[in-house]
C-alpha cells in the first residue's frame, strides 16, 4: 500500500518545522558568540550566562564594561548602568532557594533583582572584576 499524498505532506511539514526549530536554536547560540566577540576587546569580563526570569533560564552574553553590564542574545538587548547597582552578590542558590551548578550573580538595582547563572570558573572571573558588595543602608538615609 502506497502512503497517500496527504500523509507525505504532513510528514514533510513536521520535518520542516523541526529543522526550522533547530536552525533558530543554533542561530541563537551564534548570536551570543557574536556579542561576546564584539565586546571582547573593550570588556573587563565577558562570558556566557543564563538570565533567570521566574522558572525560565534565558541564555545570554553577559558583558561587564567600565560603565555598565550588558546582557544580550538574539531576542534581548539590555543593560544595567553600574552606578544604579546597589548590591552585588555571588551565591550557590537562586533568590527562590533553588541550588544551581556553578554560581548565581545577583544584582539589585532600584528594588529589582537580576540573577544570572555562571559556571564556577567564569564566576571567579566576575568576582575578581565585580566584587560582591552591599549598600550601607545607614549611610544612605
Amino acid at each position: 500500500m502506497v502512503p497517500s499524498l496527504e500523509i507525505i505532506t504532513v510528514v514533510g511539514v513536521v520535518v520542516l518545522v523541526v529543522l526550522i526549530w533547530f536552525f533558530v536554536r543554533l542561530r541563537g547560540k551564534d548570536r551570543v558568540e557574536e556579542v561576546l566577540a564584539k565586546h571582547r576587546g573593550t570588556a573587563r569580563v565577558c562570558s556566557r550566562a543564563c538570565l533567570l526570569e521566574g522558572m525560565e533560564q534565558i541564555p545570554v552574553a553577559l558583558v561587564l564594561t567600565a560603565d555598565a553590564i550588558y546582557y544580550e542574545n538574539s531576542d534581548l538587548q539590555a543593560s544595567i548602568e553600574l552606578p544604579l547597582i546597589e548590591e552585588v552578590e555571588y551565591d550557590d542558590e537562586t533568590a527562590t532557594g533553588h541550588t544551581v551548578a556553578g554560581k548565581v550573580l545577583r544584582l539589585r538595582a532600584h528594588n529589582h533583582v537580576f540573577e544570572f547563572t555562571l559556571d564556577l570558573a567564569t564566576a571567579k572571573q566576575w568576582e575578581a572584576a565585580l566584587p560582591a558588595r552591599r549598600i550601607d543602608r545607614a549611610k544612605a538615609v
